[in-house]
């Protein structure tokens, strides 16, 4: 199944609120954990780590 959006982000720690104010979700805070991509659990959105940028070792 693809991801409602998709988003290229700058660092692989981030927080997702579903993006729709009152209609979204409670925030989370996501870490790719060096895998360069994530899911949100709660909107399915998908984040991915800018291309150049290195993960966390």
């Amino acid at each position: 199944m693809e991801p409602p959006e998709i988003l290229t982000v700058d660092s692989e720690v981030i927080a997702c609120d579903g993006g729709g104010g009152a209609l979204g979700h409670p925030r989370v805070w996501l870490n790719m954990e060096g895998k360069g991509q994530i899911d949100c659990p709660y909107c399915g959105r998908r984040f991915i780590l800018e291309q150049g940028r290195e993960a966390a070792q």
